[in-house]
């Protein structure tokens, strides 16, 4: 079994011999799929809500065109127990930067596991579709395109860590998360504990860096259109949001 690979019983492998118009197309669906991730990213309401529900329509049919089976994409059992140790190295980072935020007096968490599970069930959602277009769109295309597999991670960390720009935060995190991600995945090829980890390792952000520092987690134009709320600097719910890397709604209107 390959050190880093694992299981690739149904795991494309970068550089072998794939049909040209298979090659084709999946370069065609992968400058789509991003063009239109990042036009949602980056384009002001309200065109960006007829973008965001176009970039829906258009993976989900992408998806839809390449789908094997649940298997190749992570979605199973196998190597699950395996996997799991992603997440406690993911629980003790982030207990570590409590203590930190602590230290610092930025932790805010919230009053209730009532309260945590509204303003986060959304989050965790979004970190497992997350995992989803990193994984299954991005990284499986990129390995059949590309002449090798470590070639296919750099460009598909590259391209998550380009969808945060330009927050000084999250644009290098998810750099460093890209490439664990994608190397896991070809090791293990189990996506749960993948967005388990990245669900734990966003809220923690949320919860030990100030809203007016991270920008409320917010990306591309919502980054640089962000603005502090003079009266709530410090409220609870102007700090505590999710990551809106791939979606229209910007971190401030969403409850999570």
């Amino acid at each position: 079994m390959n050190s880093i690979t694992g299981d690739t019983s149904t795991m494309p492998t970068a550089g072998d011999s794939v049909a040209p118009g298979s090659k084709r197309r999946d370069v065609v669906e992968l400058g789509v799929g991003y063009g239109l991730i990042l036009l949602v990213i980056w384009t002001p309401r309200p065109l960006q809500t007829v973008l965001y529900y176009v970039a829906i329509a258009a993976l989900l049919t992408m998806f839809w065109r390449s789908f094997e089976n649940w298997a190749a994409m992570g979605l199973r059992m196998a190597n699950f127990l395996r996997s799991l140790w992603i997440v406690s190295v993911a629980l003790l980072l982030a207990a570590v930067a409590m203590l930190v935020a602590v230290r610092l007096h930025t932790l805010q968490v919230p009053d209730s596991a009532v309260v945590f599970f509204e303003k986060f069930w959304g989050y965790i959602v979004w970190s497992f579709v997350q995992q989803i277009l990193l994984l299954d769109f991005f990284l499986l295309r990129l390995l059949r395109v590309m002449p090798r597999r470590i070639s296919a991670v750099a460009a598909t960390a590259g391209i998550f860590a380009l969808a945060h720009v330009p927050s000084p935060i999250l644009t290098p995190l998810t750099m460093l998360w890209g490439v664990a991600a994608c190397l896991i995945f070809l090791r293990y090829r189990n996506l749960y504990p993948l967005a388990m980890a990245h669900a734990i390792l966003g809220i923690c952000i949320a919860l030990t860096v100030p809203g007016p520092v991270s920008h409320n987690m917010r990306v591309g134009l919502g980054y640089l259109q962000y603005r502090v709320p003079p009266k709530h600097y410090r409220s609870q719910s102007d700090h505590i949001v999710s990551t809106q890397a791939w979606e229209i709604a910007e971190a401030p209107t969403r409850r999570c």
